[in-house]
């Protein structure tokens, strides 16, 4: 009795820590702070069952909203944020993370500095960004790798 009171308790533990997952690869756990909201396995807009997807929603403790989109691999294709506050796009974008900051750069030189909405469109990824204080959104993607069915008017 007292092993399965332990076990049921580690299991709950372990659902309550948000999984965090870097654009390309799959679910991962991360010291990272927040409340999963919800996961909901989407199917493919022509309602086959052949191309199913999953939305994870994570709220940090700030109130940003993070969404990963998962294949039926697990593997995240896409991910969104809107919230007060930036979210950790080096931990979202993962490895794509350099072509990012690379991407960031060249917008920030193109304009002459300062502030405003970025988008980076590269044949691998793309990465929109924007907002203002207090309300910022973004989302980003692997064009390849979109499940069949799914359309980026569905990353929100």
């Amino acid at each position: 009795m007292k092993e399965k009171l332990i076990c049921t308790g580690v299991a709950a533990l372990l659902a309550s820590v948000p999984a965090w997952a870097a654009l390309g690869g799959s679910p991962s756990f991360h010291g990272v702070r927040g409340t999963p909201s919800s996961s909901i396995r989407v199917m493919a807009a022509s309602g086959t069952a052949t191309a199913p997807w999953t939305v994870n929603t994570t709220t940090q403790d700030g109130g940003t909203v993070i969404r990963e989109y998962l294949d039926s691999s697990g593997t995240v294709f896409a991910v969104s944020w809107s919230g007060p506050r930036v979210a950790s796009l080096d931990t979202l974008l993962g490895s794509y993370f350099p072509a990012w900051q690379k991407g960031l750069a060249a917008a920030h030189a193109a304009r002459g500095g300062g502030y405003g909405p970025v988008t980076l469109r590269e044949s691998g990824l793309v990465v929109e960004s924007g907002g203002h204080m207090g309300a910022l959104i973004g989302r980003a993607w692997l064009p390849k790798a979109l499940p069949q069915g799914f359309t980026t008017d569905q990353i929100q």
